[in-house]
């Protein structure tokens, strides 16, 4: 379970405004809404990279704000994710990339990171990469290669911040039915950030929408689809019910 209480976080403006949101363990979670809703900032939260001015993160029963440096970079062991501009470092090779969460955060033999990343790289239809360099990858090809990374080091939690932002149409489902057999297979929980609504919402199990730094809406995706609140029901189906 992730839960968030009363979390806030300012910079020159106040962005997030007492955000309350609750995660069931095991689902895909679409976090929805408009640019500059706080979506990103609160996946970064989540992982501990932004610490908030207020509030309270918990995930599976532990306070993540609380934690020590060195119990908060154990914690993290525990979360995957894939940032929104895929964060692939130009100087490492496809392969290094992929491998860099576990070098980074566990001990593992070298034959054992070479097996998990030529894994990955099957499961996300790419094998024989692992020499190629970012700069000479598809936009498709390094949100897969993202997504790899995100999952390479088979955690509980995953944090997809637009997994398809950029991409056409075909390639995007790809993306997306890639999520929903990953998840499945893995059982982990998941939190996808998209703008793709078409087809984030065909494999999401829950949803929140994010409005000027608070959570408007939560529920089933079902029950956003059926959503009367002006705001979910213009974002979900693009009515023009005035501007959000």
């Amino acid at each position: 379970m992730i839960r968030v209480e009363a979390v806030e976080k300012a910079f020159d403006r106040p962005v997030l405004r007492g955000v309350e949101l609750h995660v069931p363990p095991g689902c895909i979670y679409g976090l929805i809404g408009p640019g500059a809703a706080g979506k990103s900032l609160l996946l970064k939260i989540l992982v501990g990279l932004v610490r908030p001015d207020a509030g309270r993160v918990t995930i599976d029963g532990r306070d993540v704000l609380s934690l020590p440096d060195l119990e908060l970079q154990e914690f993290r062991k525990r979360i995957g994710m894939l940032f929104q501009n895929n964060a692939l470092f130009d100087f490492m090779t496809v392969a290094e990339n992929i491998a860099f969460p576990l070098r980074r955060l566990f001990d593992l033999p070298a034959e054992e990171i070479a097996d998990r990343v030529a894994d990955r790289l099957r499961v996300v239809s790419l094998p024989g990469f692992e020499d190629r360099m970012p700069a000479g990858l598809s936009g498709g090809q390094k949100k897969r290669i993202g997504f790899a990374r995100a999952t390479v080091a088979r955690a509980p939690i995953v944090l997809l911040d637009e997994p398809a932002a950029g991409l056409d149409p075909v390639t995007s489902q790809k993306i997306f039915d890639l999520i929903r057999a990953e998840q499945r297979a893995s059982g982990a929980t998941a939190i996808v950030v998209s703008s793709d609504l078409d087809r984030l919402l065909t494999i999401t199990d829950r949803v929140g929408m994010m409005h000027r730094g608070q959570i408007l809406f939560e529920g089933t995706t079902e029950e956003a689809r059926a959503s009367e609140e002006p705001h979910v029901r213009q974002f979900v189906h693009g009515l023009p019910d005035g501007p959000l």
